[in-house]
């Protein structure tokens, strides 16, 4: 056999590529890494090795623009404790991870070193307005840990790595004085994204009259910036007459970015529910996966992506909020595709039928009859994840090594 164009085929399989409004059963062929040929009926002859994805769908690796990362797992005492992300995300599909400030510039290269340049899933970051972050949860309430201009610096400093610049946790339910004015984080994150020109991403509380939701949206926020958690329970998402608030459509008119950001507590089906129905849905799908949430209710992002199946968003709708839109949003725009020459992150998922159930941050839950499963992962090239040993040969077929050579991995 002459030598083979192609290192992997993925054959018969469903192609949702929202980048390059692609919806059709076709195969995608890979070679050095990348994406080499989308189309229908490449030969099995051409490859090295073929998968079959029939009955599958095949989207591009799946980015999760908020999740929490952290070189030691979990943190220390006074620290948010983080996920792995090879253990975490490669089983949902996710193949590039928006780390959403778990550190500031204190902890940043650290967190650079020990995990960003070692992991295999691609991890890019926001960094905290506070020196800490939440590596050191206090942090955030100390006016004197928010430095604009040495954030905005390090974010300079690794412009392929750093995407937003991210505020959290402050002050919440406490009366504001002199050393804790109500808008302080809110308004140094807004100048350090201004100085090195990246959105900024508020995880927010209101606290009225003095911090009120609507001026974060309409007034202090610009077009690009992100407000996560949309959906919490502490938001005036619903009004009194059971209608989504118009302020939140004045706010998207102006550019205003929402994202879910699911976590333990920001997500109600009360507001999820109404809000879709009436046309205010998110502009990403995100988890913000922690170790306290995600053996429930977040799971994963492919946990999330069911939830708004049954809820009723068609599946190209929601590929888009997990691949395209997140990689428009941090800027990224080569993610999130399967667009030939692209790197090759892959995600194959089956869509199950059955009676499931699914919970909110309240422990109320919803039901419905569909959910969607990874059954494989590939990152730049490399399978990652293969939860049916679909690249596998059966055990009676398996080459010399297997029978003669215990403990060798053969490929």
């Amino acid at each position: 056999m002459e030598k083979a164009l192609y290192d992997l085929l993925l054959k018969g399989g469903r192609v949702i590529d929202p980048a390059c409004q692609r919806n059709d059963n076709l195969d995608v062929a890979i070679a050095g890494g990348r994406i080499a040929r989308v189309a229908h009926g490449i030969e099995s002859a051409e490859a090295r090795k073929t998968i079959d994805v029939t009955g599958c769908y095949v989207f591009p690796g799946l980015v999760d623009m908020h999740c929490h990362l952290y070189p030691s797992f979990p943190v220390a005492e006074d620290g948010l404790a983080c996920i792995h992300p090879e253990a975490h995300l490669f089983q949902s599909g996710v193949t590039t991870a928006v780390d959403a400030g778990t550190c500031g510039v204190r902890d940043f290269i650290t967190f650079k070193e020990e995990l960003i340049d070692r992991t295999k899933v691609r991890i890019l970051a926001m960094i905290n307005i506070a020196d800490g972050g939440m590596v050191n949860l206090e942090s955030e309430q100390r006016l004197s840990d928010f430095h604009p201009k040495a954030v905005a610096g390090m974010a300079a400093s690794f412009p392929d790595v750093v995407v937003a610049i991210k505020t959290a946790h402050y002050w919440v339910g406490k009366p504001f004085t002199k050393e804790h004015p109500a808008w302080a984080s809110v308004d140094r994150t807004l100048e350090a994204a201004r100085l090195c020109g990246l959105p900024a991403m508020f995880d927010f509380q209101p606290t009225l009259p003095d911090r009120s939701y609507q001026s974060l949206v309409l007034e202090k926020m610009a077009p690009g910036d992100i407000h996560t958690h949309m959906y919490a329970q502490q938001f005036p998402v619903i009004d009194e007459h059971g209608r989504v608030s118009e302020f939140l459509f004045e706010a998207r008119r102006r550019g205003v970015l929402f994202d879910l950001g699911h976590g333990a507590g920001s997500f109600w089906l009360r507001n999820a529910i109404p809000a879709w129905q009436q046309g205010f849905q998110p502009d990403t799908l995100s988890t913000d996966l922690y170790f306290d949430n995600v053996a429930g209710p977040v799971h994963s992002l492919s946990h999330i992506m069911s939830k708004y199946l049954n809820i009723g968003m068609p599946l190209e709708e929601i590929v888009y909020r997990t691949t395209q839109r997140p990689a428009e949003v941090i800027h990224h725009p080569e993610l999130g595709t399967l667009r030939e020459g692209s790197c090759a992150d892959v995600a194959v998922f089956s869509l199950a039928k059955g009676l499931f159930g699914f919970a909110d941050a309240g422990r109320a839950k919803m039901t419905g009859a569909n959910k969607l499963n990874c059954e494989m992962t590939i990152r730049a090239g490399e399978i990652v994840y293969d939860v049916n040993a679909r690249a596998l040969c059966p055990w009676q077929d398996a080459p010399e090594e297997y029978w003669h050579s215990p403990g060798v991995i053969w490929n």
